[in-house]
């Protein structure tokens, strides 16, 4: 199977796990929706939504650059609208995009606090809501959400209870649509490491150079992605919790397209 001529709107694209999701779809040939909110080089982070594009098409695909703030309404609506318009529909969602602070309760601020909440629980349910009329037409579509599993032990919320309660809600926007839209067709799915990825949130927020080489390459969440993409055990509209599942879902996708 392959992903050519299909469209995915990738929240959180210009960089990171989405941008490699983006590429590992390119390569197949497929349409790609930027949704992010950097248009020029930021000092600290790499990539913008232009220079996404320019990877992307240099990998096969075609790009759309859009500068979306998933916590704009309008900017949402029409990002979706213009990305119909421009490849003729939507078959894949994926909400990438998200806020971090990883702080206890008394040192967290207030406005981070409101920011993940706003981006990670908030833009998920917004982008997915408008997103569901042109994924309802479309054959075999998707949404899958980068958000964890939904374990509810002390260990994942104690030092970081507001991003965890953040993307937690991102995840029970996956729980709460799968049920919603089992009945149209729509495979809902959630995604998550069990290890750290290395993105520019864990060197400059979570540990710096030690950690990123400690961390594993955003690459083997898009090869996980794509995986899910295509396998029709996964297209069954249930969460996909990822406790060690990637390294079965690499070996399953590679066994997949070398007919072995």
């Amino acid at each position: 199977m392959s992903l050519q001529g299909r469209t995915l709107f990738i929240t959180g694209a210009s960089r990171g796990i989405g941008l490699a999701i983006a590429l590992r779809a390119a390569r197949d040939g497929a349409n790609i929706a930027i949704a992010a909110k950097t248009e020029t080089p930021h000092p600290k982070l790499p990539g913008t939504i232009f220079t996404a594009a320019e990877e992307i098409v240099a990998a096969g695909g075609k790009a759309l650059p859009l500068t979306v703030d998933v916590r704009d309404e309008a900017q949402v609506k029409a990002a979706i609208e213009r990305t119909v318009a421009t490849f003729g529909g939507l078959d894949i969602v994926v909400n990438n995009a998200s806020a971090v602070s990883r702080t206890p309760v008394a040192d967290t601020d207030m406005r981070r606090f409101d920011l993940m909440h706003q981006v990670n629980t908030r833009g998920t349910f917004m982008v997915s809501k408008y997103a569901i009329p042109y994924l309802e037409k479309a054959a075999n579509p998707h949404i899958l959400m980068n958000s964890p599993p939904l374990d509810m032990q002390e260990k994942w919320f104690s030092g970081t209870t507001g991003y965890s309660i953040a993307k937690f809600g991102m995840s029970l926007v996956a729980l709460g649509l799968a049920g919603e839209l089992r009945d149209k067709g729509i495979a809902v799915n959630a995604l998550w490491p069990r290890a750290t990825i290395a993105t520019a949130a864990i060197k400059n927020l979570l540990g710096g150079d030690r950690v990123m080489q400690m961390s594993r390459t955003p690459e083997i969440m898009a090869d996980a992605a794509y995986a899910i993409f295509h396998s029709e055990v996964l297209n069954r509209l249930h969460i996909k919790r990822d406790a060690g599942y990637l390294r079965k879902l690499r070996l399953q996708a590679a066994n997949d397209l070398t007919g072995s």
